[in-house]
C-alpha cells in the first residue's frame, strides 16, 4: 500500500512563499503519477498540479501557473509543491495524490492514493 504523508503547510503572507512536502511510504511504480490538488471551505476540490515521472512532465491550473512549481525528489521519495506570490484566494488544504499515468491526472479519479492534507492560510 502506498501512503502519502503532507506537511509543510501553515499561515503565510500575501505574497510570501511556501514549500509543501508530500513523504511517499510503499511502492510507486516505475511510472505513475504525482498530483497536488486544494479544497477551500465550501467548495470542490480542484486540481492544482501534476507530476508524471514517464518523462519528467509537469501541469498546472491557470490560477498557479508562473507562482507554483511541482517537482519529485527521487532520492527522498518526496514531492514538492513550491508556492510563491501566494493569494489569499490560495488558502486551503492542499492534499497529496498519487496514481497511474493516464489522461486523468487533472481529475480526482485519475488517482488512487491521498494524504490527509495540510492547511495553508493565506492573509491578506
Amino acid at each position: 500500500q502506498v501512503q502519502l504523508v503532507e506537511s509543510g503547510g501553515g499561515l503565510v503572507q500575501a505574497g510570501g512563499s511556501l514549500r509543501l512536502s508530500c513523504a511517499v511510504s510503499g511502492r510507486l511504480g516505475r511510472y505513475f503519477v504525482m498530483g497536488w490538488f486544494r479544497r477551500a471551505p465550501g467548495k470542490e476540490r480542484e486540481f492544482v498540479s501534476a507530476f508524471r515521472s514517464n518523462d519528467g512532465g509537469t501541469g498546472y491550473s491557470e490560477s498557479v501557473k508562473g507562482r507554483f512549481a511541482i517537482s519529485w525528489d527521487n532520492a527522498k521519495n518526496t514531492a514538492y509543491l513550491q508556492m510563491n506570490s501566494l493569494k489569499p484566494e490560495d488558502t486551503a488544504v492542499y492534499y497529496c495524490a498519487s496514481g497511474l499515468p493516464s489522461s486523468l491526472i487533472t481529475t480526482a479519479r485519475g488517482y488512487s492514493s491521498w494524504g490527509q492534507g495540510t492547511q495553508v492560510t493565506v492573509s491578506s
